[in-house]
């Protein structure tokens, strides 16, 4: 969608900033090293002229990338390997990672770093795991500290109230608020979607956490005896995109059945309507399933044309795409898209295809504390992949 230039917002602080870099020390046992390979000089969009490069290839599915504060990055890789990767495309796998349950949709899933990360005392990587168990796989959250080549001090913080099958939709996004807490998605598990409705169920919410899994005192449900404490919003069926903005607010994408995938604006105590609500069909009868909006319920803020399926979510800040900032950059993995949409005063009011099948299923994105857009590629044989502004 064409829209005019718009100016430059003023840039507010990032509520989830690194502190000053910590340099990581030990030697590292690595793959043979790649130079950064250019894909595409120039990709014309509205507003920026971008850049398009492969830091690092022959990851097995990757899920989630966190930029360390050296610059380095870790990447999940969903068969249950933590990867290490430096600016030349080298990898290192780190030892230490839990024995995750790599089925369907399932394994290894987000990761973030604590917002205090470099100080020492906060030198926390918090990850997102399937665990098996008694029925099934249940969405886990655990955190380690990074000692060379290998996890340290791993401590598992929270396993859904429910294991279940079958390896789908897991949700799974990571998001730290400006109070310490922590966002976590979990998905309705794909075969019982009334679950989402069910306030004794962690299926189909986000959960706010402690930074030691725990509850906050001032969660919008601890009062209330027929819904677990930990929940933030229910009737989410599986959003797989998540990000806190830096005026505050929250932002979700998260999938539809055939067709209606969704951004949500994530409120406290808020209920999103899966499966009583929804604007995607059945995949076998192509019927609607519930209806498209219902009292006591939140509408989207905005339905994504097709089968766009989305992962991957991210604000865009700072000086590197000035016209951009507070914009959403949200991935897809079927459509292969890469899109812009243009937020105004919590509303979509225009949008833009700034890639589209260039680098295959956009698995994540992320800004980098230098100011770069980074996208993983969910392939047998995926990639790292860098927007820059293009000289």
């Amino acid at each position: 969608m064409e829209r005019s230039v718009k100016p430059p917002r003023s840039l507010l602080p990032s509520t989830t900033s690194l502190s000053a870099a910590l340099l990581l020390s030990g030697a590292l046992l690595a793959a043979p090293a790649q130079a950064v390979e250019v894909l595409e000089e120039r990709i014309a969009t509205d507003h920026h002229d971008l850049r398009l490069e492969r830091i690092a290839s022959g990851l097995e599915h990757p899920w989630a990338m966190a930029m360390l504060p050296d610059g380095r990055y870790l990447v999940s890789e969903r068969p249950g390997r933590l990867a290490l990767i430096d600016e030349d495309g080298e990898i290192t796998h780190l030892d230490g990672v839990p024995e995750v349950n790599a089925h369907g949709q399932g394994g290894l899933l987000d990761v973030v770093l604590h917002p205090q990360y470099g100080d020492g005392d906060h030198d926390w990587i918090y990850f997102t795991w399937s665990q098996a168990g008694d029925g099934g796989t249940a969405t886990t959250l655990s955190r380690a500290r990074l000692d060379g080549e290998a996890l340290a001090e791993v401590e598992e913080l929270f396993v859904q109230s429910r294991y279940s099958g079958p390896g789908r939709h897991y949700g799974s996004r990571l998001a730290w608020l400006s109070d310490g807490t922590l966002l976590m998605s979990i998905g309705d598990r794909g075969s019982e979607p009334p679950r989402a409705q069910h306030g004794s169920d962690h299926a189909g919410s986000i959960l706010r956490l402690t930074e030691t899994g725990g509850v906050p005192g001032d969660n919008p449900f601890v009062d209330d005896d027929e819904t677990l404490d930990e929940l933030y919003t229910l009737g989410n069926r599986n959003p797989q995109g998540l990000t806190v903005a830096a005026d505050g607010t929250i932002w979700s994408t998260e999938h539809g059945p055939l067709t209606g995938d969704e951004l949500n604006l994530i409120e406290p105590g808020e209920n999103y309507g899966w499966p009583e609500v929804s604007r995607g069909v059945d995949y076998a009868t192509r019927a609607p399933i519930g209806e498209d909006s219902l009292p006591g319920m939140r509408d989207p803020v905005h339905v994504f044309e097709g089968r766009f399926a989305p992962s991957g979510l991210a604000e865009v800040t700072g000086d590197a795409f000035p016209v951009w900032q507070g914009d959403l950059l949200a991935g897809g993995l079927l459509s292969e898209r890469l899109i812009r949409l243009d937020l105004e005063e919590g509303a979509v009011t225009g949008s833009e295809v700034i890639l589209d099948g260039r680098i295959g299923r956009i698995r994540d994105v992320r800004q980098g504390h230098d100011g770069y857009l980074y996208l993983l590629e969910d392939d047998p044989r995926g990639g790292l992949y860098r927007l820059v502004p293009a000289d």
